[in-house]
């Protein structure tokens, strides 16, 4: 072969060796691609959640997300009460156990998987001329019972407090009075809303937000995330109501959403866990306290 052959021929050779790199990185590329969708549609099964009635909306939402995400997965969400969500993941009757509140001394032993996937954190809120400063739980629970009526019986001035709470059935309702005992429980052992008849009952947080703001007698309670100038939010027991204290635990009007298992979790419900404490925090930030 001649010289002049010889060059033609390794030129030739060397295009060819550059187009298929080429087409082997186009190629793998499109197999990252393709391999990750793969994953999406081949995550499969089913998984029951069951438990706390104030995790449940949230969970709703995070499973239809997940859902929407890998359509081939089915999640069932349920209530009952935190009590079931622990019963119901130590039995095994749900593959996850939603609480809203700490694991009790007595459930530990039972083994659990703890994950924290959201705090739930509530302000209680004045207007912002009043001059009380600072309540202790006792004191809320007075004045939101209707025991204290005035404000100079807790360092404020002479004027009758005007108590302004949510509707029956609200999720921070229902929060509110569990923390600062509000709610009792009877002769019969069954919780009692003890919030004051003379409350001035709100249907949503902007209403109460708007009520305490136009009302320089009133106290109410919001969640953190609505916190703005249009209220004062007084420290609970010296400690201010911030992301930061009802994350550390110091701010006591605040409460844990739990997700508890068994510990044997399958590959679908391992995936699920991990989206709801990372992605799933995006959706954890419009109602309550990301985790993150």
């Amino acid at each position: 072969m001649g010289e002049s052959k010889m060059k033609k021929f390794l030129s030739v050779a060397l295009i060819l060796m550059l187009a298929v790199t080429m087409l082997a990185g186009c190629g793998s590329k499109g197999d990252t691609t393709t391999e990750e969708k793969t994953t999406e549609e081949a995550l499969s099964g089913k998984i029951v959640i069951a438990g706390s009635t104030s995790v449940q909306p949230l969970s709703d939402e995070l499973a239809a997300a997940f859902m929407e995400k890998y359509p081939k997965v089915s999640i069932e969400v349920q209530g009952g009460g935190s009590s079931v969500g622990v019963k119901s993941a130590a039995d095994k009757i749900a593959d996850i156990g939603a609480s809203s509140r700490e694991v009790k001394d007595s459930e530990k032993k039972l083994g659990l998987k703890e994950y924290v996937i959201a705090k739930d954190g509530i302000a209680v809120v004045v207007n912002p001329s009043n001059e009380v400063e600072d309540l202790t739980l006792e004191q809320i629970k007075k004045i939101f019972t209707g025991e204290i009526t005035n404000w100079k019986e807790v360092g404020g001035k002479d004027q009758s407090i005007t108590v302004v709470s949510r509707e029956e059935g609200s999720g921070t309702r229902g929060a509110f009075i569990e923390i600062t005992k509000v709610e009792e429980k009877n002769a019969e052992g069954k919780k009692v809303d003890k919030t004051t008849v003379n409350a001035l009952v709100q249907p949503s947080t902007g209403a109460v937000k708007q009520t305490v703001a136009n009302t320089p007698n009133a106290i109410g309670y919001i969640s953190m995330g609505a916190l703005d100038k249009a209220v004062k939010a007084v420290k609970v027991e010296g400690v201010e109501a911030t992301e930061a204290t009802a994350k550390a635990g110091t701010y006591k009007i605040a409460r844990p959403f739990l997700y508890l298992t068994n510990g044997e979790e399958s590959e679908v419900v391992k995936a699920y866990i991990e989206f709801v404490l990372n992605e799933g925090q995006e959706i954890v930030k419009e109602e309550f306290i990301s985790v993150k």
